[in-house]
């Protein structure tokens, strides 16, 4: 999977790869538990009885790490792929189906979204190649049963990787390289995104009724596994859906249309008790920009960050010292379109943008500032000001 899901954060980080950020949602932990226990205890003692039982546990350990890299590197080849096509990548998540590259903005051709969709796959099969190939040559001149059985499987995994992902529906890449057709085919980029979103939905409906039958059947484990698959196709193919209609909605529309011209600043050299103190600053919002001069911006202060600090420090301790920098935050330039905003809000703690002309500040965005445009920009509203 490549697509942004804000509900998927990293629990922790694992650092970057190729400048690419890389974390682990906690719920990987049940994938390496399944793999672990599935293998030590089912498979691998089966294929090699009367094995010392730490043979079966590390073999297993080892196997189940070397299935997660095979998913990292999955993920990384979309992104790579990605940045040569001009699409910014926020981050790398590997979570409880696989992994999510989250990109800041859509492909910008349909051939640049089938290299960036179809990659993943092929990288897939590639691993599958080597991981058989190896498992080949070392049964050939070894007895090193285990190890082949480790290599062996991890090339069966990596070959149904592949063959899933490539299933024609969102938010699986086979989803993006539908979309990537339908676009080339019709011109339109919504129209691909909704045929692959229609067929992620159907997708995931087919595999709740398939694991609800199984469960019936008694199967009741691998049941519950394609019913909690399939609920999360469903989620995130409906997430895609409604992305890409926020799209066309604010199709058009510049971020100066959503923003608020000239905020109420904060000046850098303001200390944490006199920012606290002043009522202009105490109830009328909850973060503000921080300007150098009189508009040069530096970032953004919250109050949440503020109080923060402990009381002592607050006389000497200036707002620059604990605010986010400009430099980690979304900066469009007022004429930029509002749409490829969305996304950066989300993906951005802060949830708020700073709106630079050069290094002027010309206002500040925020995610209620979208949901306002939004909702005067939706077919109910339209309808109430024609009436109006």
């Amino acid at each position: 999977m490549n697509r942004e899901v804000a509900a998927v954060r990293a629990t922790f980080s694992l650092g970057r790869v190729a400048g690419i950020r890389v974390g682990v949602h906690w719920s990987v932990l049940v994938i390496f538990v399944l793999i672990l226990v599935g293998l030590a205890g089912g498979s691998f003692r089966e294929a090699h009885p009367d094995r010392p039982a730490w043979q079966y546990w590390l073999a297993s350990a080892v196997t189940a790490v070397l299935f997660m890299l095979s998913l990292l590197a999955h993920e990384l080849s979309h992104a790579l792929v990605a940045r040569r096509n001009g699409v910014s990548v926020e981050d790398i998540t590997l979570w409880l189906l696989g992994g999510l590259a989250r990109l800041r903005s859509e492909a910008a051709t349909p051939g640049a979204e089938l290299r960036i969709a179809g990659v993943g796959p092929l990288v897939s099969v590639l691993l599958g190649g080597l991981f058989a190939l190896a498992a080949g040559l070392l049964a050939a001149v070894s007895e090193a049963g285990l190890a082949v059985e480790a290599l062996a499987w991890l090339a069966g995994i990596n070959i149904l990787l592949a063959v899933f992902n490539a299933l024609p529906a969102a938010p699986l890449d086979g989803g993006r390289l539908l979309r990537a057709a339908v676009w080339r085919k019709t011109g339109s980029p919504l129209r691909g995104t909704a045929v692959a979103t229609a067929a992620g939905r159907f997708l995931g409906w087919a595999l709740v009724a398939i694991g609800l039958y199984l469960v019936l059947l008694g199967a009741v484990f691998s049941g519950i596994w394609l019913v909690v698959i399939g609920w999360f196709v469903i989620a995130l193919a409906t997430v895609e859906g409604g992305q890409a209609r926020l799209r066309e909605l604010l199709g058009g529309i510049p971020v100066s249309d959503a923003m608020t011209p000239d905020p109420v600043t904060v000046p850098a050299a303001t200390t944490i008790t006199e920012f606290l103190a002043d009522p202009s600053y105490r109830y009328r919002h909850s973060a503000f920009p921080v300007v150098n001069g009189k508009d040069t911006a530096a970032g953004l202060v919250t109050l949440e960050r503020a109080d923060a600090v402990a009381e002592p420090e607050r006389p000497s301790t200036l707002v620059t010292e604990v605010m986010v920098p400009v430099g980690e935050l979304p900066t469009p330039h007022p004429d930029d379109p509002l749409a490829p905003l969305v996304p950066e809000l989300q993906s951005n703690p802060a949830h708020r943008a700073l709106v630079l002309d050069g290094s002027r500040l010309a206002g500040i965005v925020t995610s209620s500032d979208i949901s306002r445009v939004t909702s005067w920009l939706s077919p109910s509203s339209a309808w109430r000001k024609r009436t109006l």
